[in-house]
């Protein structure tokens, strides 16, 4: 299955095959959906087919395939193997979440340890970091946060090996959740100068196009976990 969304983040829509329909939702050779993974929501949007089309709901991978099934409403009219489908992404949320998911990795370059643990929402994210009696101030990493936007710094992707990632642990910031591993590479995720780790998320281009971030509750979740709420501004 080609996943379209990994080489190009912006692509709103794309023409596919139906490889298989039914209650739980639709299998496709290709798609721009991506699917829920890494604290990233599936997308949503529609699939365009005939006279009219269904809604997609979510996207989520198939455990034993690895493909990824486009969820559908209940009832939902379906094409059928073999038609030819446009996926139509909700570019708008898509776009948030592309903006939420850059604004975390400058966060992890703003707050040192470990992560603990994260999620991306529509224009909010959290992450949790693994930190122990350390005073953190709103005011000074929103003002480092804004510092890096401005900065606009590209945002690239590359791949390395399995043994090349097992040779530098450093690049991996979670603690409990290891980057997908034993399919012989890893997507890396570089900011430039700022940021570089293993993520399989959808990005930004540059960091201007966050746009302003607000930090809000910093929250204490354990002895050693300290979570940290961002929000789009607008």
């Amino acid at each position: 299955m080609e996943l379209v969304f990994r080489d190009d983040a912006y692509a709103q829509r794309c023409t596919a095959t139906v490889t298989g329909a039914g209650p739980a939702g639709v299998r496709l050779d290709r798609t721009v959906f991506y699917a829920t993974g890494g604290g990233q929501p599936g997308d949503v949007g529609r699939l365009v087919f005939g006279d009219g089309g269904c809604a997609v709901t979510g996207a989520v991978y198939e455990p034993d395939t690895g493909d990824i099934l486009h969820l559908v409403p209940e009832g939902a009219p379906l094409p059928a193997p073999g038609d030819t489908v446009t996926a139509e992404l909700d570019w708008g949320r898509r776009f948030r979440h592309m903006r939420v998911h850059t604004a975390l990795h400058l966060l992890c370059a703003v707050i040192p340890g470990g992560v603990t643990g994260g999620q991306i929402g529509d224009g909010r994210g959290r992450l949790d970091f693994d930190l122990q009696d350390t005073a953190l101030d709103k005011e000074a990493i929103a003002a480092e946060l804004a510092r890096l936007v401005a900065a606009d710094a590209a945002v690239t992707t590359r791949w390395i090996t399995d043994a090349e990632l097992e040779a530098q642990p450093e690049l991996v910031r979670t603690m409990r959740v290891k980057p997908p591993s034993g399919g012989g590479k890893v997507r890396l995720v570089e900011i430039a100068g700022i940021d570089l780790q293993p993520c399989g998320g959808t990005h930004v281009a540059r960091t201007g196009e966050i746009g302003t971030i607000t930090v809000g509750k910093i929250e204490n979740k354990g002895r050693h976990n300290r979570r940290i709420n961002i929000a789009l501004a607008e």
